[in-house]
Order: C-alpha cells, then structure tokens, then sequence
C-alpha cells in the first residue's frame, strides 16, 4: 500500500501518515456520491440547511484539537489557528443563511395559459481541491454552498494537511449527513488529474498556484465542465498622503506577515506617497523587529515556520537576488534567533529601495518578505499596482472614501479594500483577474457556479 507522510514544519518530525487511495477506493467514492447526490437534490433547503448548520457547530465544538493538529501540520503559531476555525464558522453560517433566497424559482410569469419559470438545478458532484496554507477556509467556500445547492462533495486535502479532510468528514457524519455526499480522497496529482477526467465529475473548486490552475484547466479540457480557479497573488498597498498612518502600518505588517506570509492575498509590495514614506517605513520596521519568531506552539510565538525548509530558501534565494541589484534589507536576520538556513524558520524582511526590475516585486513571494516603494502620486501609484500578471486583491489606505472607489475601479483585481486587507467577507463574491484565477466563490453569486439554470415553459 502506497503512503505518504505528514513532515511537520516545527520538528521536521513524521506527525502523520496516511495510505493513498486505491482505483477501487475511487470507484467506490464515485459512485456513493453519484448515488447520494440523487437523493439529496430532492431534499429541503431548510433540511440541508439544519445538517450543515449542524456540521458547523461540530467543527467548532473540537477546535481546540483541531487547531493544534493545524499547528502540527503546516507550523502556523496556536494562538492564531483557532481563527481559522471561526472563519470557517462564519462564512459557512453565511452562505447557508442566505441560500433559500438564491436557491428559490424564479418565476416570470403565472396566467392561465402560462407558466414561465427558472429553476436552479445542482449539478452533481463537486471536487474540491484545497491548499495546505488554509485547509478550513478555502474548504468552506465551496463545500458548504455545493451541498446547500444540492450536489455531493469530494474534497481533495493537500498532503500536507490531510487531517483536516478527516476532521472535515466527522463533523459531517456527527451531524447526520447522508452517507455518501460528502466524502474525501487522499491522492497525488497525476491521479487528480484523473479523476478531473472522470465523466461522474460535474465541477472542480481548486486553490493553489497559477501553474496548479494551468493543470487543472488542461485536466478539465474536453470535458465541457465549469472549473473555478482561486490562484496566486502578489497583492499590492498603496498609502496615501491623507491615510492614517498609524492605522496603515499596523494592519499592513498584519497582512504582510501572518502565516509567514503564506496567503494569496498577502501583502506582497506597498507603494507609500512621498509625503509619508520615511514616518511610514519607520514605523513599518519597528513594529516587523516585534515578531516573535519561534516554535508555534509556545504562546509568545507571534511568527511560525514556512511549511518546509524548500520553500524558505526559495523566499530567501528572492530577499538575496533583489540585495544584490540594490535593495536595502531592513531587518537583520541574525536578530531573530530561531532564523536558520536549511530549515523551514525564516525571519521577516522589509526591503526597501527596491523596483519593478527585481523578481521580488514582481514574481509571488508566499513567504515573509515585503518590498516598499514611493511614489509621487495617485496615478503612479495604480500604474505600479497594476504592473503585475495577478490581480487577487489591493488595498488603498486613506481618509478619501470617494478616492478610494475612484482609484480601485482603476485597480485590476477581483477585490479592493480600502483601510484594510488580506480578508473575505463572505457577502462579496471572492475571485481574481488575470494569472490569479476565474470564476468567483462565496456569496450570493456562488450559487450561480454551483447550479445550472433549467428553464420551464408549461402552456395549459
């Protein structure tokens, strides 16, 4: 039996081992979900609704346990792992809450000689393929809204967090879902790739890199199936000469830093005006030299470990590359002392004259390096932020609410925050533009991608 195993980040220690699943083991998930989905569509919104709800409250009943497992697996510090786990809670809560109002007919006309309406059918069942840098919250912006829609669900974990999926499972199996409509697979790519072929699937939901998306679409070709891709990033900030600066520095470390920097829309480069830039670079420094980088499962540990020691020195490789054609460390290294090459521990760094020209402004970092430009106005500012294959998400800081609309209709990216960022509010449709994806998960509108529209026109 061919396994794989969970290397932790914090001790580079065996946490997990879990066996791959076999082509029987597929077949048989393929056809539990084909069978259960049949039956589910036929079931009341309110009855999925009281299920998941149900589900949810599970999850949120061991997440102590499952927060620490999290630790475990992907080295995000334990006082932050139970958010993620409340993130989870809210938008789920959400996108059941206001799921009867999407999933309702559509009527366009009732007379005696007509009957005109549209209906919202599910379409079968979804593959969820979910990254190891957030396994809940990504998850739930599709499996949740696909069952309320009436499809089964396969959830695909990264193997560097598949206990997730299994915390996933027995959530839904305490609160009484039907067997069969939500079920996971431990499996490698070239198996996935399978699987995306595989007529009984209806639509894939991925999260990963922008090369993971090429694969996943290239999978998908022929298939005639709708595919929703949530890729990477290189988020942008832009500080104007009216924002709180105070305000700006802190949130903008926050969204820099947290996960070690392992989220698509991090913040990746800032553009600060002219007239803010040395008070905000100041400001900016000293509070990044406040981490305290370490093991995560020490409660003082405000900065954890990279997923693995490849993808450290990768970041590292970037921080070194742009030194070399002129930019400015800000932070010493060796002042972090858990900072080590060949491990996954890498201290935070601000770089600062830095440029388009340098990889590290340009490319995705997805680790704890941040470059800071100036800037001399508004329209130089958005050409920066634009200069860019991704378009995920931006921030502009400002006291200017008109300025802020004004420059992020500018903007090309799915979301533009204002006073804020590295956040989803699950009313708002979450989706990029460009190399950062297509399609569009929570709110309202993920309804539309998870149901086809049947027309009905009854003449008496």
């Amino acid at each position: 039996m061919k396994t794989f195993k969970v290397i932790s980040p914090i001790d580079n220690r065996s946490y997990a081992e879990r066996p791959y699943a076999t082509d029987d083991e597929i077949t048989r998930t393929l056809i539990a979900a084909t069978t259960a989905q049949k039956a589910w569509q036929n079931a009341s919104i309110e009855m999925r609704g009281a299920i998941c709800l149900k589900a949810v409250d599970a999850l949120l009943a061991r997440a102590d346990r499952s927060a620490e497992e999290l630790s475990w697996q992907m080295g995000r510090p334990l006082r932050y792992t139970p958010g993620e786990i409340k993130g989870f809670v809210e938008r789920a809560r959400h996108m059941i809450n206001i799921a009867a109002a999407k999933l309702v007919d559509i009527e366009i006309e009732r007379s005696d000689q007509h009957t005109r309406l549209i209906r919202r059918n599910p379409l079968g069942i979804v593959l969820s393929i979910v990254p190891w840098n957030y396994p809940y919250l990504t998850a739930v912006n599709t499996i949740i809204p696909a069952l309320m829609a009436g499809n089964s669900v396969i959830m695909k974990p990264a193997s560097q967090t598949p206990l997730t999926a299994e915390r996933l499972f027995d959530a839904f199996s305490t609160a009484g879902l039907p067997s069969g409509l939500f079920q996971h697979l431990f499996i490698d790519h070239a198996t996935t790739a399978k699987l995306i072929q595989h007529d009984a699937i209806n639509y894939v939901a991925f999260t990963g890199s922008t090369k993971g998306g090429h694969e996943i679409e290239a999978a998908a070709v022929g298939r005639f199936i709708d595919v929703g891709l949530e890729l990477g990033g290189k988020d942008p900030a832009y500080v104007r000469s009216d924002a709180d600066i105070g305000r700006a520095i802190e949130g903008l470390v926050d969204g820099a830093f947290f996960n070690s920097g392992q989220s698509c829309c991090g913040i990746e480069r800032i553009y600060v005006h002219k007239d803010q830039y040395r008070s905000f670079c100041d400001g900016f420094i000293a509070l990044t030299k406040e981490f305290r980088l370490g093991d995560p499962l020490q409660p003082e540990t405000t900065l954890g470990p990279m997923v693995n020691a490849v993808a450290a020195t990768r970041v590292r490789g970037q921080i070194n590359a742009a030194i070399k054609q002129g930019a400015t460390a800000a932070i010493d290294e060796e002042a972090f002392e858990a900072s080590a090459i060949d491990t996954p521990y890498l201290a935070p760094q601000v770089l600062l004259n830095v440029d388009h020209s340098m990889a590290v402004m340009r490319d995705e970092s997805f680790g704890p390096v941040v470059g800071i430009m100036q800037v001399d106005s508004d329209e130089q500012a958005i050409e920066l932020m634009n200069d860019s294959p991704y378009g995920l998400s931006a921030s502009i800081w400002t006291a200017d609410s008109d300025a802020a609309l004004m420059l992020g209709t500018q903007l090309q990216t799915g979301t533009c925050f204002m006073n804020r960022c590295d956040y989803l509010d699950p009313a708002l449709p979450w989706n990029g533009v460009k190399h950062s994806g297509k399609g569009c998960s929570l709110s309202e509108l993920a309804y539309e991608r998870l149901t086809h529209p049947k027309s009905f026109h009854l003449q008496k």
